[in-house]
């Protein structure tokens, strides 16, 4: 008797529906389309949801002074990502600006180890160029720091070498040869 209880017990799990994710806003005030689509996406939903959570521990890492200035790129991020909806495949739009995001704060909200940085010398370049490889990021990422300018850069796939991209960023590593293009000007470097 036992063995069947236990059978029908077990039954009875596997027959229970999946629970939905649910995303970290309410949906019953859901503001827009790609809003809607977060709430009736599972996998969007948990982005959210873990956005939510990154969000909060980096805001704990921000200076006093840098918090009101994390709160409004925050809000801009979340325009930004409502404008999915002019995207010819929304839900990858909205997953890719999400995991966009996360990495963001992830890096510049010191949740991850700092990794070394490393000097560039490229071309007659005068201001100092670094990167530093986020390998514990999904996929890789790097920073790629210019005189002032920063750029978070995500790996690409590539057959050879190594490819990251970013806003204005193309970075190309092969056989120690380095290739920068950034804001349309190439840079051919080595580190130093």
């Amino acid at each position: 008797m036992k063995g069947k209880r236990f059978s029908l017990t077990l039954l009875s799990l596997f027959a229970l529906p999946t629970l939905a994710a649910t995303p970290s806003f309410d949906c019953t005030k859901a503001s827009s389309s790609v809003e809607e689509l977060i709430c009736s996406n599972n996998e969007l939903a948990t982005l959210d949801n873990t956005l939510n959570t990154v969000y909060k521990q980096a805001m704990a890492n921000y200076p006093s002074a840098e918090k009101k200035q994390q709160k409004a790129m925050q809000r801009g991020w979340i325009k930004g990502r409502n404008e999915c909806w002019k995207s010819s495949d929304v839900p990858s739009c909205v997953a890719d600006n999400y995991r966009d995001r996360i990495l963001e704060l992830q890096i510049t909200g010191g949740l991850l180890k700092a990794p070394e940085t490393i000097t560039l010398k490229c071309n007659n370049e005068k201001q100092p160029v670094t990167v530093a490889f986020y390998n514990q990021t999904d996929p890789s990422s790097m920073v790629f720091t210019m005189g002032d300018a920063q750029i978070i850069a995500q790996q690409q796939p590539t057959a050879s070498g190594i490819h990251y991209s970013g806003q204005n960023l193309e970075y190309i590593e092969h056989q120690s040869k380095i290739d920068i293009t950034y804001l349309g000007k190439e840079l051919k470097c080595s580190a130093h």
